[in-house]
C-alpha cells in the first residue's frame, strides 16, 4: 500500500465512525427510515393517477394477504397485456401513451405515435461514433447517464418545462434508447471484452421490442415468439407506482425545476442500484449454483432440500436469501411474474428449454412449501418478477450487461409520466426533513486540536 492509499484508508476510517449514527436514535426520534412506516407501508408523499400497485389490505392496523393487482392508469395489467396479446399485436409502445397520455389510444391515434417514435429512431450526426465508441463504459447503465445527459446539447429547448416540451422530450428518449443500449453494449464488448464490432441501423418499421433484438443481434434475425416476449418484459416493466426509488427519485429532481434530461438520468442512477433494478442477475446465479451443486435438481425432493440449505446460510452465497422470492408489497401474487411465467413457458418451450422453466417453478412453488412448514401456514411468500425475468433474458441470449438497461428501457415511459404528473399537479419542491444530531460543537483552535474522532455533542 502507498503513501496516499495508506492516507485514504485512515480517512475513510474515520469518515466512517463520524457518518454513524447510534440505532436508539432512529428509534427516539420515530425515523421513517426509507419513507417506510413501521408496519411496512410507504410514507404517503403524494399523490397520482399513474400507476396503482396492490397487494395487502390494512385491517386494524395489520397486512391482510390478497392476490396483487398492478393498474395502469386504473387499467389492470392483466387486460392491458391480455388485451394486445390477444389481437396477436406488441404492446408497449401503447403502454406508454396511456402511462404518459392518460387514455388507452384509439387505433388511429395508436398509428400516430408509433409514427412520432419512428421518426426519431436514428442518434444525433456523430453522436454513435463521438459519444459512444470514443468513450466507451464497463457498465451500460453509466454509458446510458452520459448518453442522456449528453443529449440536452442536441435539443434547441432543454430547459423548457412545459408539457408539450417534455412530452416531446419523452418521445424522443424513448426512440432513441434502443440504440444507445445497444451501440453501448457494442462498445464495451469490443473494447473491453475484445469481441468483434457490428453496429446497424435502427428500422423505422419496427417498434421498440424488435429494434433491441435487431440492433443488439449481429444476423438481425429473431422470432415473432422472441419479439412478443421481449415487449411483455418492457411493457411489465414500464411502471410500478411513484414510491419505487427509481419513480421517486424522478418526481424528487423534477420538483426542482430542473430539465427533462437531468431527471431521467437520475432516474436511470437510481436504478443501476443493486437494491433496485440489479436483482434478476442474483436469481440467474442462485439457479447456477443450483444445477452446479444441488445433486439432481430435476428431482424435487433434492432441490427442496438444497433451497433449505439456502435459507439456513449453508449454501450459494450464505444471506439465506431465495433470489425471486417475495416482495415488499406482493404478498400472495406479483401479477408480472404471472404474466411472464405464462410467456416464459411458450418461449421454453420454443427453445428446448423445459428443464430450466421447471426448475425456476419448482423453486416457486418448493418455496411456498418450505415457508409454510417452518414459518407457520400463515406465511405468505410469492415469487418477484425477478425470478422468471433472468430467465427470459438468458433464452433471448441477451447479455447480462443488458438487463438492466433493459429494465430502464421498460420503466422510461413511467418515468416520464411520473415527471409530467409532477410538473403540473405538484409545485412544491421536494424536501424531506433530517433531524441533525451534531448541534453545538465549540470551535477548536489548531493548536488545540487532538488527531482521532471528535466525540459528537447531543
Amino acid at each position: 500500500m502507498d503513501e496516499y492509499e495508506s492516507i485514504v484508508k485512515q480517512l475513510a476510517g474515520k469518515a466512517e465512525a463520524n457518518a454513524k449514527i447510534p440505532e436508539q436514535y432512529y428509534r427516539q426520534y420515530d425515523v421513517k427510515r426509507g419513507l417506510r412506516n413501521s408496519n411496512g407501508t410507504g410514507v404517503l408523499v403524494g399523490l397520482t393517477e399513474v400507476c396503482s400497485v396492490e397487494g395487502y389490505e390494512i385491517e386494524d392496523g395489520k397486512k391482510v394477504p390478497r392476490e396483487g393487482r398492478l393498474y395502469y392508469r386504473g387499467y389492470d395489467i392483466k387486460d392491458v397485456v391480455y388485451g394486445f396479446q390477444a389481437e396477436k399485436r406488441l404492446g408497449f409502445e401503447e403502454t406508454a401513451y396511456l402511462l404518459m397520455i392518460g387514455d388507452l389510444p384509439t387505433r388511429e391515434e395508436l398509428k400516430l405515435f408509433h409514427e412520432m417514435i419512428a421518426q426519431f429512431r436514428e442518434l444525433p450526426e456523430q453522436f454513435t461514433e463521438n459519444m459512444i465508441l470514443k468513450i466507451p463504459s464497463r457498465n451500460i447503465m453509466n454509458k446510458m447517464q452520459r448518453s442522456v445527459l449528453t443529449l440536452y446539447s442536441d435539443d434547441d429547448m432543454p430547459d423548457d418545462t412545459s408539457v408539450e416540451n417534455i412530452l416531446n422530450q419523452s418521445v424522443h428518449l424513448i426512440a432513441r434508447f434502443p440504440s444507445i443500449i445497444s451501440y453501448a453494449y457494442q462498445a464495451k464488448a469490443h473494447y473491453f471484452d475484445k469481441k468483434s464490432l457490428f453496429i446497424h441501423q435502427p428500422s423505422q418499421e419496427l417498434g421498440t421490442a424488435e429494434n433491441i433484438l435487431l440492433l443488439s443481434r449481429q444476423d438481425c434475425r429473431y422470432t415473432k415468439t422472441e419479439a412478443e416476449t421481449l415487449d411483455l418484459l418492457l411493457v411489465i416493466h414500464a411502471e410500478h407506482g411513484g414510491g419505487n426509488n427509481s419513480a421517486f427519485t424522478t418526481r424528487v429532481v423534477s420538483s426542482s425545476g430542473t430539465d427533462t434530461y437531468s431527471a431521467i438520468s437520475a432516474a436511470i442512477g437510481s436504478l443501476k442500484g443493486p437494491k433496485h433494478g440489479g436483482a434478476n442477475f442474483k436469481v440467474f446465479m442462485m439457479a447456477e449454483d443450483i444445477k452446479a451443486n444441488c445433486s439432481n435438481w430435476k428431482d424435487r425432493g433434492a432441490l427442496k432440500d438444497y433451497l433449505v440449505k439456502i435459507l439456513n446460510k449453508e449454501a450459494f452465497d450464505g444471506t439465506g436469501l431465495i433470489y425471486g422470492m417475495g416482495h415488499a408489497v406482493y404478498t400472495l401474487s406479483d401479477p408480472r411474474a404471472v404474466l411472464l411465467k405464462e410467456k416464459a413457458k411458450e418461449l421454453a418451450i420454443e427453445k428446448d428449454s423445459m428443464d430450466d422453466f421447471n426448475l425456476y417453478s419448482n423453486i416457486e412453488e418448493l418455496t411456498k412449501e418450505i415457508f409454510s412448514e417452518t414459518r407457520g401456514e400463515d406465511a405468505v411468500i410469492c415469487a418477484n418478477v425477478d425470478l422468471y425475468s433472468g430467465f427470459v433474458y438468458q433464452m433471448l441470449s441477451i447479455p447480462i450487461d443488458l438487463h438492466t438497461p433493459l429494465f430502464a428501457m421498460g420503466r422510461l415511459p413511467g418515468w416520464c409520466a411520473h415527471r409530467i404528473e409532477q410538473m403540473v399537479s405538484d409545485s412544491k419542491i421536494i424536501r424531506p426533513a433530517y433531524k441533525s444530531m451534531s448541534i453545538g460543537r465549540p470551535y477548536i483552535n489548531m493548536k488545540e486540536r487532538l488527531p482521532g474522532r471528535s466525540a459528537l455533542l447531543r
